[in-house]
């Protein structure tokens, strides 16, 4: 658990879980797989073993122990819904956030359908807790059916990541979306985003009224081209839990 990170829309990373495998072209140029490769074979390194998926039990209870208030970033090195993962180890980790309620807890995922499925069998007829956000990744327009899954998700709070955003998205359902995320790649293989999708994105999250978080435009870092979308920053965030959103806001913005 890192208490501090570069990502601009969480306060914390958590990661009860490292290592996964690639299944869509979002995943083509991951930065958590190029960056647990460097270790591999490194005796005694947390990532000794590079990206193959491990589970880190010694780590499930480590929110408990952080008093102060975070966005927590769930699984920054991973993907808590890989089919790989059993389904009690994912059930320990729910247990986990749903006792430290005075964090939100951010769970980000390609494997929408396992979402789905995982969280209406554990909130049947009822939503889960609304400190715990639920996001899918969206990279192509081929992607977006990722989108109707966390629809029908029992998620109080659900949000799309668009990152990296690699070709143009087309029209969005934003029904029951509470927050967008917008990004491009980063790394010495970053594939270009082009201002109009980004655009298209953000006008979209306007007509909608949906919180509209402009992450970077990427390039060889992810500083590189900075943060500004047609002169201005764009960092909203979903009101609905307004006392830590609003607290983080702030200090984005310091």
């Amino acid at each position: 658990m890192a208490d501090g990170t570069a990502i601009e829309w969480t306060d914390a990373t958590w990661n009860p879980v490292t290592g996964c495998t690639k299944i869509s072209a979002g995943c083509d140029n991951c930065y958590a797989a190029r960056f647990s490769e460097r270790f591999r074979g490194v005796s005694g390194h947390p990532f000794e073993t590079g990206f193959d998926l491990t589970l880190r039990p010694e780590r499930l209870t480590q929110p408990l122990a952080w008093k102060r208030p975070r966005l927590i970033f769930v699984n920054s090195m991973s993907d808590l819904f890989h089919k790989d993962i059993p389904r009690e180890y994912i059930n320990a980790v729910f247990e986990t956030m749903e006792n430290a309620d005075w964090h939100v807890f951010q769970i980000l995922t390609k494997r929408s359908s396992l979402l789905q499925k995982f969280v209406n069998d554990r909130y049947r007829g009822r939503n889960a807790p609304a400190h715990i956000w639920f996001g899918v990744s969206v990279e192509t327009k081929q992607a977006t059916s990722r989108i109707a899954h966390l629809q029908q998700a029992n998620a109080a709070v659900r949000f799309l990541s668009i990152e990296p955003l690699i070709a143009p998205v087309g029209k969005l359902c934003l029904h029951n979306i509470h927050w967008v995320i917008v990004g491009g790649e980063s790394g010495p293989h970053a594939r270009p985003m082009k201002a109009k999708w980004a655009i298209n994105i953000r006008d979209q999250c306007l007509k909608a009224g949906v919180p509209f978080f402009f992450k970077q435009w990427g390039g060889r870092s992810p500083k590189a081209a900075g943060r500004l979308l047609q002169g201005r920053v764009w960092d909203q965030f979903p009101m609905l839990l307004p006392a830590i959103a609003i607290q983080h806001e702030l200090r984005v913005r310091a």
